[in-house]
């Protein structure tokens, strides 16, 4: 297959959810298929696009200038797209000559598929091409607004959240409409997305994880320490973690004044590097999050605010670490309770698991063998991507029969994007 992947915010390095998603499935379909990857993000120091030509046929790696996340710049840019309809985390990425750059493109060079990444990319795709278009949602971005909304604190962030929220649901049902097929991370965001698209024209792909790079280590653990890694310039971690330090940790401290937490992630905002204490590390960014993971006793995910799912969770598995969420933070993995991972959401509720589980050994050990058997078993990359690929191969074939006969689309100078 030619497959024409754009993608919004880069690839590498791949140390946050959607990157290491993309860029393990991209790795895999790379070695099989003719891959241009179309990609534009904000230009920074030390940028490594350049290594990308040696992955895929084609890499055409676009650095723009976009402020960084709550900067000041940042936030005079958001005041001067006010009366845009478009959601901001859409707007700041959807430059006109990014679109003219990718509609060239694919006026130029024939395609069997082109995949937009992440649904905020495809604000750069034309309306009309020529072969099928597919929407990779890695999140249900509009819930993540929504779950804002009813998280925020101040009445001032309650309202940026719901033109957010109302401005993305506008533009993520227009992209899910316009596609061809749209691929979901999970049978629960598929059931989400059901409420404005057919389920006929969805399809789930697993969520992964290295398991050969994430392995169990024979290091010994802290039998006190809690760990949480992720980027820490996103805000449902930021939220997650300066929620649990000021209204669960406490609880545990009472029973257990010996309880630490390491918060791993690049970019640390204030916030975060505020909640620093004698009890609390934040690392900022590492090199390998893996001898954090393996020391600590438990692996806590307390998000509150998300969707899609979480990379973190089947890292830390793979591991064979003991896992303890909420709910929402491991929303649409295949895991069971009390087999391969616990759950608890209030405070309350997730002090008192945490405290068990911290005391209990032999429990924490048997959650980790079981998630690690899991995982290894059925949701290796390589598994993974056998699922994509095949989906990919599928929609192709459909969409040829579907279009045999009807005349080329044709692109003008004047076409814009949504």
């Amino acid at each position: 297959m030619r497959i024409l992947w754009v993608k919004a915010g880069g690839l590498v390095p791949p140390d946050v959810g959607g990157r290491i998603r993309s860029y393990h499935l991209l790795r895999q379909l790379a070695r099989r298929h003719s891959v241009t990857f179309f990609t534009f993000y904000a230009k920074h120091s030390g940028d490594l696009h350049h290594e990308l030509s040696s992955l895929f046929h084609r890499a055409i790696c676009i650095p723009t200038e976009i402020p960084l996340s709550r900067s000041r710049r940042e936030r005079l840019n958001y005041v001067r797209h006010a009366l845009s309809p478009l959601p901001f985390s859409v707007s700041k990425y959807a430059r006109p000559e990014i679109r003219e750059r990718l509609r060239e493109l694919l006026v130029n060079e024939d395609f069997d598929v082109v995949v937009s990444d992440f649904v905020i990319s495809d604000a750069v795709v034309p309306r009309r091409i020529s072969c099928p278009r597919i929407v990779f949602t890695h999140n249900v971005e509009a819930q993540i607004w929504r779950r804002h909304v009813e998280n925020a604190s101040s009445l001032f962030w309650k309202a940026v959240c719901w033109r957010e929220y109302r401005n993305m649901k506008r533009f993520e049902d227009t992209c899910l409409a316009l596609a061809d097929h749209v691929l979901t991370v999970s049978q629960t965001d598929l059931d989400n997305f059901a409420a404005t698209i057919s389920r006929e024209k969805m399809s789930v792909i697993p969520t992964g994880v290295d398991t050969e790079f994430f392995r169990p280590a024979n290091a010994p653990t802290n039998g006190n320490e809690l760990v949480f890694t992720g980027a820490m310039d996103w805000l449902p971690n930021e939220d997650a973690m300066c929620h649990f330090v000021h209204e669960t940790l406490p609880l545990i401290q009472r029973q257990m004044p010996s309880v630490t937490l390491t918060i791993v992630g690049r970019c640390p905002s204030p916030r975060v590097q505020a909640l620093a204490s004698p009890a609390v590390r934040v690392t900022g960014r590492v090199d390998d999050i893996r001898p954090y993971v393996s020391n600590a006793a438990l692996y806590i995910v307390p998000i509150r605010i998300g969707s899609g799912t979480r990379l973190k969770i089947f890292e830390a598995m793979a591991m064979g670490k003991a896992v303890l969420s909420t709910t929402i933070g491991a929303e649409g993995l295949p895991v069971e309770r009390g087999r391969e991972i616990e759950f608890a959401d209030s405070p309350h509720e997730f002090a008192v698991k945490v405290i068990e589980l911290l005391r209990c050994p032999q429990a924490r050990t048997n959650l980790g063998l079981a998630a690690r058997s899991l995982v290894e078993k059925q949701y290796s990359w390589v598994a993974v991507n056998e699922v994509f690929e095949a989906t990919l191969a599928r929609i192709v074939a459909q969409e040829r029969l579907t279009r045999r006969g009807q005349p080329l689309l044709i692109r003008s100078q004047s076409e814009k994007s949504m």
